[in-house]
């Protein structure tokens, strides 16, 4: 079979809004633990989950992400004391949107990992990529 006719496997693209004091700490301790996770995600550091407009969700999804990933602290433990809740309602009202319009809000994930997680977080990115993969590219991406 010639290298033309190889079936190449769909790599999803991830983009990955992490609270910088909590999940953004739990992606760099996975980084200098040497966890091996997939590299189909490119972080984007937010000062806090709360602070991530839907918008940027949806421009990432638009442009060609396939998965977008929002970490946040654990409820009760948010630097900005309020700022996961108001993370949870966002992605909430806005998966209620992206179904309402026809896209699988299951492309969108919220999850909440602590600094010390560094584990957790290499679970979440394979569990993710391993999820969109299923789902094969993402349909609404620009042409």
């Amino acid at each position: 079979m010639s290298s033309q006719n190889k079936m190449v496997e769909f790599e999803p693209r991830i983009v990955a809004f992490l609270c910088n004091w909590c999940s953004y700490r739990g992606a760099d301790l996975a980084g200098t633990s040497r966890f091996h996770y997939p590299p189909n995600v490119r972080i984007i550091r937010v000062m806090c989950s709360g602070s991530v407009d839907p918008v940027y969700i949806f421009k990432a999804l638009v442009h060609g992400a396939d998965g977008v990933l929002i970490g946040g602290c654990h409820l009760g433990e948010c630097h900005y004391q309020r700022g996961n809740y108001k993370a949870m309602r966002r992605v909430e009202t806005l998966k209620a949107i992206l179904h309402q319009v026809g896209i699988d809000e299951d492309r969108v994930w919220l999850r909440w990992i602590s600094a010390s997680e560094g584990g957790i977080f290499r679970d979440t990115v394979e569990q993710m990529v391993a999820e969109i993969r299923k789902k094969g590219p993402n349909t609404m991406r620009k042409r």
